[in-house]
């Protein structure tokens, strides 16, 4: 398979369900088999899935990308043994501690915007390594990647929280270790969209649809 086909989405399920890490091996850039090149989309992807895990508070070293050629076994064999010692470094990710669980689900289930805002708004404007890996190191992308997806990322785990029941400002704030001022500019936001509802008689927000 292609690493092009390989999905943000896989990466955050991997993890949810109990990976201490994911690797991804891909041909080097220049020698993909099909014309699509989609070494350089799995490497927009590397570069994206690192931005969201520290976001989440997972240490991005737990998602890697190599460039591997069908005939570099021995290659391959160091690679994989030198991850593996990375993962065993960092120790078992453990997704029911700090609530983690809930940030990395939170990040699925913007995935598919995460897709669009690649798409038109995080993509370097010429297929080169070193173009990728500068164009998402720069501060620039760094804004952008706030701007369009952190604010989001924040209202995606409120209501990821929601979906357990209706919950105070000051309870949601405690339980994500946010300020209740932040909170309450997200829930503003998500009322606006839709997203969320206030509910007078209980003083707490809910989803809307929520019974």
């Amino acid at each position: 398979m292609c690493t092009g086909r390989v999905d943000l989405a896989f990466i955050l399920r991997a993890l949810l369900n109990g990976a201490d890490g994911v690797f991804i091996g891909g041909c080097w850039p220049g020698e993909c088999h099909y014309v699509t090149e989609g070494n350089y989309d799995a490497l927009a992807l590397r570069h994206i899935a690192h931005k969201l895990l520290q976001r989440v508070g997972v240490d991005p070293g737990r998602v890697r990308l190599e460039w591997i050629a069908a005939s570099e076994g021995t290659r391959f064999a160091e690679v994989v043994n030198d991850f593996v010692g990375v993962l065993r470094g960092l120790g078992p990710l453990s997704v029911e501690e700090n609530g983690l669980r809930g940030k990395l689900a939170a990040a699925a289930r913007l995935v598919p915007y995460i897709r669009l805002v690649e798409r038109e708004r995080l993509r370097p404007p010429e297929r080169s390594e070193a173009v990728y890996n500068a164009f998402y190191a720069s501060d620039e992308t760094d804004r952008l990647f706030d701007e369009l997806i952190g604010d989001r990322l924040v209202t995606s785990e409120i209501a990821t929280l929601l979906e357990e029941g209706a919950l105070s400002t000051a309870e949601i704030a405690g339980r994500l270790g946010l300020d209740p001022s932040a909170v309450s500019r997200q829930m503003n936001s998500a009322s606006r969209q839709g997203l969320v509802r206030y509910d007078l008689e209980r003083q707490r927000y809910a989803l809307v649809g929520a019974e």
